[in-house]
């Protein structure tokens, strides 16, 4: 189903669950920079600033149509806890669109995580610091804690340094741990620059384009499931992502035009400031 976004077109998240006593809440709270030296210091905080800028001013020029709201409310029903996955190539918009939901966001152990920790927080996201490379068991057991505490999770699952487009296992092994359903989207702007000296060729959107939203069914996984299960959840996995990016290369190239009421989604609330 499709839906021309005159408004934000998806529930903001509950506010108010972490408090300052509870331990989890350093997840939406800058890391110290101290094991950085003074030049990495600035780098961090000047890519953090520039990079948040950027998705806040270009996003705000992009219109956004929808299609698979439904499975977004599928996935949404009776309290359930979406884990987001996409492709890295796609967290420029993806950021933009589903800011402030408090959604929780594995980044690595690294400098180029620390900006990225910064920039999603200052959208609203929250950071559990861990990659598939560096500290990604101590990441995963404070997504699984904080989505047992009622926050929604969010993988890049070819990140962080690829193969590019190619599913790795967390998401599906979150959802075996929590029950919370993952949901495959792919947001496929109109017009976008690509970043070529990057692993993913990351897609920067250019001011003013359009940008559909796709969201696959979501996909379920049974807290029993064994690895052979596992793995065919993963290629499920992989193939709802490689649909919905054929869909919106198809749409790029001559797809169904967007309504003129398409517009920027709305600021919603959040459990503390973007």
């Amino acid at each position: 189903m499709r839906s021309s976004v005159a408004g934000r077109p998806l529930a903001p998240a509950v506010v108010g669950r972490i408090t300052g006593e509870d331990e989890d809440h350093k997840a939406f709270q800058f890391a110290g920079l101290s094991g950085y030296s003074f030049g990495q210091r600035l780098a961090i905080r000047a890519a953090d600033l520039a990079f948040h800028g950027l998705i806040r001013i270009i996003g705000w020029s992009v219109r956004f149509e929808v299609e698979g709201q439904e499975n977004w409310e599928k996935a949404r029903a009776k309290g359930g806890l979406p884990i987001y996955s996409f492709w890295h190539d796609g967290i420029f918009l993806s950021t933009y669109f589903f800011r402030n939901r408090d959604i929780v966001v594995m980044t690595s152990q690294s400098f180029d995580g620390e900006y990225i920790a910064r920039f999603i927080q200052r959208l609203g996201y929250g950071a559990a610091r861990g990659s598939s490379t560096r500290g990604s068991v101590g990441a995963m057991i404070q997504m699984i804690r904080l989505m047992r505490k009622g926050y929604p999770a969010a993988f890049t699952i070819d990140g962080p340094k690829g193969p590019r487009h190619s599913a790795k296992v967390g998401p599906v092994l979150l959802a075996k741990k929590t029950g919370g359903p993952i949901l495959p989207f792919v947001v496929t702007p109109s017009r976008h620059w690509t970043v070529k000296r990057s692993w993913d060729g990351l897609a920067i959107p250019k001011p003013f384009s359009r940008a559909l939203v796709g969201i696959a069914p979501p996909i379920y996984v049974s807290a029993n499931a064994s690895d052979g299960m596992v793995e065919a959840k993963r290629l499920e996995l992989q193939a709802a992502l490689d649909a919905l990016e054929r869909r919106g290369q198809q749409w790029r190239t001559g797809g169904t035009p967007i309504d003129g009421r398409s517009a920027p989604p709305e600021q919603p609330t959040s459990r503390r400031a973007a």
